[in-house]
C-alpha cells in the first residue's frame, strides 16, 4: 500500500543496536546527560556552531539543559554512491565540508537581514527539486541496508523496501513526468526545471542507486547471510539429489501455472503486466531454424525463493534457490522437442498516473473502476534487464514496449528484491529487531480497571494523546469506535477513511453501530492511490448495511483522519472527537509512527460536524472555531503563525518554530520560512522525506535546520509548534505541501492541554537528540548522518520511545530542553 503520504513501501526503518542507547526514558536521562560531560561542540551542517537557545518550555514551563557532540557520515544526494559507506568523520569541526551538491552551504553565523527587500526569494536557486529530493530520501533508506550496524535480516528487509519504494517512484513520479512531456508541458518548477530535465536527472540518480543496491546485495548482504547460515544459491551449485528434487517440485507445482507466450507471425507480442518478473526465452526447433522469442511470467502465487534444505530441521540453516533459476533449469519440460538457446529475466514498470476529469464523471465509482482497468495497460516507464541479456532480446523489448534507451536499466540479477522479505520471516530472532508489541495507553487502563467507567468518562476528564506504534491502535482508537458502536447512549458516529486494512475492525465496528440503530456516516476516499480496489469493496459492504457513504469530493482528495461520536448525556448532547495524523489501519499502525488526539472539546466537535456535513452535502464552511481545515483556512492559518513569529523576532523578541512532517515543498510556506529565518526566527524542521527548502544559506536560511529520521518505524506524524502562538501546538493529517494545503481536505487540531503540550515537546526533543538514525541536511540537498561522539551513548529515538511505553508513562513530567 502506497503513500498516505508515506508509501507502504517506505514502511519500516530502524536499528538493532538500539538496546545500547544507555537511555532511561522513565527519567529521560542518559549516562552523559550532564552538560559538563558533553562539552564538545558540533559544527552544524548549516555552517554555524550550535549555541545555547531558549528552551521550548518557556511556553509551557520546565527547565534544564544539555549539549551534545556528534560524528557524522556524509551521504550527499548528488555524490557518487560509494560515499554511502564513507567512514565517520573524526573531526566534528570539519565534518560539514563536502562537495558534489546543487549549491553552496553557508559558513557564517545567523543574523537578521538589514533589508529583506534586497533578497529575491523567488530565485529558483533557493528551491530544491521535488523528484531529486525524493531520491535523496531513498538513498537514506538504502543506507539502512548498507549500514553494517544493522542486523543482517533487517538489512535484507531494507533492500526489499527500497525496491518497493523505487517501483512506486517510477509508477507515480516518472510516469507523471512522462505524461507532461508527451503533452508538451514546458512550465518550470520553482527550482527552474522543465519536466524533461527532471525526468533525465531523476533517471540518472535512480540508475546510480540501483547500482549501489546490487553492489550492496552481492558484496555485503549475501555473504553476511551466508555467514549466518542463510544461503541464496545458484541452481548449478546444488547437489544432484537437490536438483532432482527441484525438478519434481517444478513438474508438480510450478509447470501447471506457467503460460509460455511466443511472439511470431501467428502470435502477437505478449502483454507484459506491471512489476511482473518475466523470463525472455529464445528457442528454435532445429539448429538451422529461426530463433523465436517467448515470454514466461514468473508466477506470483509460487514462492519466489524456493527452499531446498529440510525446513523441518529449523531455520538455523536455510538454503534457497530463485524460482526463475528452477524454471530455467527445467525449460525442456515447458518446451519439449525444442532447443533452448538462452534465457534471461526482465521486469517492466508501467505508469500509474491515469487520471479522469471528476467534474464531468457521471459516477465516481465507474470512473475509479475505469482508472483501475486502464492502469494495467498504461505506458511503460522503466525496463529492467538482467546483465547478459542478448542484444536481440533487448532490441525486441525496447521496440515493442516503446521505451527510451535511457529507461532501460541493466542490472545483475536478481532484478526484484521484494522477495527478500521472506528471509526476514525466518525464525532467527537474533538476526533482526526484537519483536515489539504496542502497549496499552495508561488512560485506557483506568477504564479497564473500573467496570463502571467508560472511555467517554475518561475523555471528558481530559484530552488523551495516543502515540502509535508505542500505544496500541486496537486498544485505543479502535476501542473508542467499538465502544461507541455498542454504547446505548451514542446517537451517531461519523468517520473519514482514507486507507484501512483489508479485514478492517474499524469498518466492522461501524457496521455493528448501524446494526445497533446508530446513525452512521462514512467518508471513504475512493481516490486513495493503489487502495482504490480495497476501498471500493468497503463502500459496497457499508452500503449493503444501509450506511450513508460519501465517496469523495470532485477535484479534492479527502485525506483527513477524523471521527466524531455524538452521545446523549442527561439533558445534553456531547461531542467526542478523534483527530489523527495516520490512517484507521490496524496493520500499518504497528509500524507507522503517528499521533492522535481524543477530545470532548465542543468547538472541535462542532467543527467536525461542519466538515462531515460537507462530505455528505456539497458546500464547505469557511469559518471554523478550532480546527485548521484545508483547503479552506489551513494554509493561511499556518502562514499567519509563521509571520507572527517573524514579527516577534523583528521586534527584538525570540521567535521559534519547530515542525515535524513527512514532506515540505509548498513554495509559499518555504518563502515564509526564509523570511522568518532572515528576521532571526529559529526554525528546527524534522522532515522525513522530500524537502525543497535549502537550510544554511548565508543571510537567508542561517537560522533553519532540517533533520530527517530513518529508523525502525516510519515517521509519519505531523506536529507543529509556534513559540509565540496560543496554544502553540497542532497535530493533524497535513504536510506543508501544495497537495495537502491546496488540493486535499485535511484537518489539524490544536493541542491545548499543558500536559499534552509537554508530551509533544518531549517527542520533538527526542527526535532532535537522536544520534543513531537522524540525518542533517545541507543547503545543496545532501544529508549527513549524525553519529555519537567517542564515549557518548547511543540515543535511538524509537528505542527510547518503546522503553517509555513499557514503563507506562502517560505524559512527560520532566524537564524539556529542546536546544543546547
Amino acid at each position: 500500500m502506497p503513500d498516505d503520504d508515506a508509501s507502504e513501501s517506505d514502511r519500516v526503518t530502524g536499528s538493532d543496536d538500539a538496546n545500547k542507547s544507555g537511555a532511561d526514558e522513565t527519567t529521560g536521562m542518559t549516562a552523559d546527560d550532564d552538560a559538563a560531560t558533553t562539552t564538545a561542540r558540533f559544527e552544524c551542517a548549516c555552517g554555524y556552531a550550535a549555541d545555547s537557545r531558549k528552551s521550548l518550555t518557556s511556553h509551557i514551563g520546565g527547565t534544564g539543559g544539555t549539549s551534545e557532540s556528534h560524528h557524522v557520515v556524509v551521504a550527499p544526494a548528488d555524490a557518487d554512491v560509494e560515499s554511502l559507506d564513507a567512514p565517520a568523520n573524526d573531526d566534528p569541526a570539519t565534518s560539514g565540508a563536502r562537495a558534489d551538491g546543487d549549491g553552496s552551504v553557508a559558513r557564517a553565523p545567523a543574523r537578521p537581514i538589514e533589508d529583506p527587500e534586497d533578497v529575491d526569494l523567488d530565485d529558483d536557486s533557493l528551491y530544491l527539486n521535488r523528484e531529486l529530493s525524493e531520491l535523496a530520501f531513498q538513498r537514506r533508506v538504502l543506507h539502512e541496508a548498507v549500514d553494517d550496524r544493522n542486523s543482517i535480516l533487517e538489512r535484507a528487509k531494507f533492500l526489499s523496501l527500497f525496491t518497493s519504494n523505487l517501483d512506486e517512484f517510477f509508477m507515480k513520479r516518472i510516469g507523471g513526468l512522462k505524461q507532461q512531456m508527451d503533452a508538451g508541458v514546458t512550465e518550470l518548477t520553482p527550482d527552474g526545471r522543465t519536466p524533461r530535465e527532471q525526468w533525465r536527472e531523476s533517471i540518472e540518480k535512480a540508475e546510480a542507486l540501483f547500482e549501489e543496491q546490487s553492489r550492496c546485495f552481492h558484496e555485503d548482504v549475501e555473504p553476511a547471510l551466508a555467514d549466518a547460515g542463510i544461503h541464496v544459491l545458484d541452481h548449478e551449485d546444488l547437489a544432484e539429489a537437490q536438483r532432482e528434487s527441484l525438478r519434481e517440485y517444478f513438474e508438480a507445482q510450478v509447470l501447471p501455472t506457467l503460460t509460455p507466450l511466443t511472439f511470431d507471425p501467428a502470435h502477437p507480442f505478449p502483454f507484459i503486466s506491471n512489476l511482473s518478473l518475466s523470463m525472455a526465452i529464445l528457442t528454435r526447433k532445429s539448429p538451422d531454424a529461426d530463433v523465436k522469442f517467448s515470454r514466461v511470467k514468473i508466477p506470483q502465487n509460487r514462492p519466489r525463493l524456493v527452499r531446498v534444505d529440510d525446513k523441518d530441521a529449523g531455520d538455523d540453516h536455510a538454503e534457497f534457490v530463485p524460482l526463475e533459476q528452477v524454471i530455467g533449469a527445467n525449460l525442456d519440460l515447458l518446451f519439449p522437442d525444442t532447443q533452448v538457446v538462452e534465457w534471461s529475466t526482465f521486469r517492466v514498470t508501467r505508469n500509474a498516473e491515469v487520471r479522469r476529469n471528476e467534474e464531468v464523471a457521471e459516477d465516481l465509482i465507474d470512473m475509479i473502476e475505469e482508472v483501475l482497468r486502464e492502469r494495467r495497460f498504461a505506458t511503460v516507464v522503466r525496463l529492467e534487464l538482467a546483465s547478459g541479456t542478448p542484444d536481440r532480446v533487448r532490441d525486441l523489448l525496447v521496440e515493442h514496449l516503446d521505451v527510451d534507451e535511457r529507461e532501460v536499466f541493466v542490472r545483475d540479477p536478481p532484478l526484484d528484491y521484494r522477495d527478500l522479505m521472506r528471509l526476514h520471516g525466518l525464525d532467527r530472532p537474533n538476526l533482526k529487531y526484537e519483536d515489539w508489541t504496542p502497549k496499552p495507553h495508561p488512560r485506557f487502563t483506568h477504564v479497564h480497571e473500573d467496570e463502571d467507567r467508560t472511555i467517554f468518562d475518561e475523555v471528558r476528564d481530559g484530552d488523551i494523546l495516543v502515540h502509535h506504534p508505542y500505544h496500541s491502535f486496537t486498544g485505543t482508537v479502535h476501542e473508542f469506535i467499538h465502544e461507541a458502536a455498542h454504547d446505548p447512549d451514542v446517537l451517531a458516529i461519523k468517520a473519514a477513511i482514507y486507507r484501512t486494512a483489508k479485514d478492517s475492525n474499524v469498518i466492522q465496528s461501524l457496521i455493528e453501530a448501524a446494526q445497533n440503530g446508530k446513525e452512521v456516516a462514512v467518508m471513504v476516499e475512493l481516490k486513495a492511490r493503489f487502495d482504490e480496489e480495497n476501498n471500493l469493496r468497503w463502500v459496497n459492504r457499508l452500503e449493503e448495511e444501509g450506511i450513508h457513504v460519501a465517496y469523495g469530493t470532485p477535484g479534492l482528495k479527502t485525506h483527513t483522519k477524523t471521527t466524531l461520536v455524538v452521545r446523549q448525556e442527561d439533558e445534553d448532547v456531547r461531542l467526542y472527537s478523534h483527530v489523527g495524523t495516520g490512517n484507521y489501519h490496524s496493520e500499518t499502525a504497528k509500524t507507522y509512527e503517528d499521533l492522535g488526539l481524543l477530545t470532548a472539546d465542543r468547538d472541535v466537535g462542532q467543527d467536525l460536524v461542519k466538515l462531515f456535513n460537507f462530505f455528505t452535502g456539497h458546500s464547505m464552511h469557511d469559518d471554523y472555531r478550532r480546527l485548521l481545515i484545508a483547503p479552506t483556512n489551513m494554509r493561511e492559518q499556518f502562514l499567519e503563525r509563521i509571520r507572527h513569529e517573524t514579527a516577534v523576532a523583528r521586534d527584538g523578541g525570540d521567535g521559534r518554530i519547530v515542525a515535524k512532517m513527512n514532506r515540505l515543498e509548498h513554495p509559499e510556506v518555504i518563502r515564509a520560512l526564509y523570511e522568518a529565518s532572515m528576521a532571526g526566527v529559529e526554525c528546527k524542521l524534522i522532515v522525513r522525506d522530500i524537502c525543497r527548502l535549502r537550510p544554511g544559506i548565508e543571510g537567508i536560511s542561517d537560522n533553519i535546520e532540517v533533520h530527517s529520521i530513518v529508523g525502525r518505524f516510519l515517521e509519519h506524524s505531523r506536529v507543529f509548534y509556534f513559540e509565540n502562538d496560543d496554544p502553540g501546538f497542532y497535530i493533524g493529517s497535513a504536510d506543508w505541501m501544495v497537495r495537502n494545503l491546496d488540493n486535499r481536505v485535511e484537518a489539524n487540531a490544536p493541542v491545548e492541554d499543558p500536559r499534552l503540550q509537554r508530551e509533544l515537546a518531549r517527542v520533538l526533543e527526542l527526535n532532535l537528540e537522536d544520534n543513531r538514525r537522524r540525518w542533517r541536511m545541507h543547503g545543496d540537498g545532501s544529508y549527513e548522518q549524525v553519529r555519537p561522539a567517542e564515549g557518548e551513548p547511543v540515543r535511538d529515538l524509537h528505542e527510547r520511545m518503546m522503553r517509555r511505553a513499557e514503563a507506562g508513562l502517560d505524559v512527560w513530567e520532566g524537564p524539556v530542553t529542546l536546544f543546547d
